[in-house]
């Protein structure tokens, strides 16, 4: 009687152990499954803001005798445009003087856009739309340009002569923590199409205060002289009121 009892007292510890060893299996197997890691899900690549490819653009600036009516001239010769190759880009209202009109297009053609500049149909369109005076329209090759959105809308256009265009361009990119302390961010550069020692810089201002101190501060005379540039720079402080 004490061996039957001994004999099923052994065959029930040993079902409960073959029970338990299978649940811990179990565990640990789901144990193992909420560790896999899901790489079905592609990491989107960074957006690239900045366009290193050269540029041909065509910049106008002038004054207007009444901004609105100007637009309203401006825009009903895009036909005109376009034929010669040059498209919408930026239109800039002067900070100081908002009938100043600071206008950048885009030019398939340099010599087409140079023909435009020069065609008496663009003087009659311009004095139609009341431009006052002589405008000023310079070719440009941007070999830098940043379209990331930002905050500010005012711009600074700065045109100076330097001894060099390569160690100008190396220069200014080491200053650029420096800019961006004094709360200036670098939009586009370039050079006149025909002469790379005419260098044409647009920036924003995204803190007025510490970037009129800057234009004004020692630090940036330095910097300027390092870099080779000749001369005193000629700054337009502007607004963008219309990209296209």
């Amino acid at each position: 009687m004490r061996q039957s009892r001994f004999s099923g007292l052994l065959f029930y510890s040993m079902v409960f152990f073959l029970i338990s060893c299978s649940g811990n299996g179990n565990e640990t197997k789901a144990t193992n499954d909420t560790t896999m890691v899901d790489t079905s899900k592609a990491v989107a690549a960074p957006v690239v803001t900045t366009i290193t490819t050269p540029q041909n653009m065509l910049v106008v600036t002038h004054k207007v005798a009444n901004y609105a009516k100007w637009k309203v001239s401006y825009d009903a010769h895009d036909s005109m445009k376009l034929a010669s190759g040059i498209h919408n880009y930026v239109i800039g209202r002067g900070l100081k003087d908002s009938n100043m009109i600071l206008v950048a297009v885009k030019v398939d053609d340099t010599a087409k856009a140079k023909a435009f500049a020069k065609d008496p149909s663009l003087k009659k369109a311009m004095q139609k739309g009341g431009v006052m005076g002589q405008p000023t329209m310079t070719l440009i090759t941007m070999v830098f340009q940043d379209t990331a959105t930002i905050s500010s809308d005012l711009r600074s256009r700065t045109t100076f002569m330097v001894k060099d265009w390569a160690a100008w361009q190396k220069g200014f990119e080491d200053g650029k923590q420096e800019r961006l302390d004094n709360g200036i961010v670098t939009r586009a550069y370039g050079h006149n199409s025909d002469n790379d020692k005419k260098v044409v810089l647009v920036t924003a201002i995204m803190d007025t205060a510490k970037a009129f101190a800057y234009y004004k501060s020692d630090m940036l005379k330095k910097r300027r002289a390092a870099t080779g540039v000749i001369g005193e720079p000629e700054r337009f402080l502007y607004r963008v009121v219309q990209r296209y």
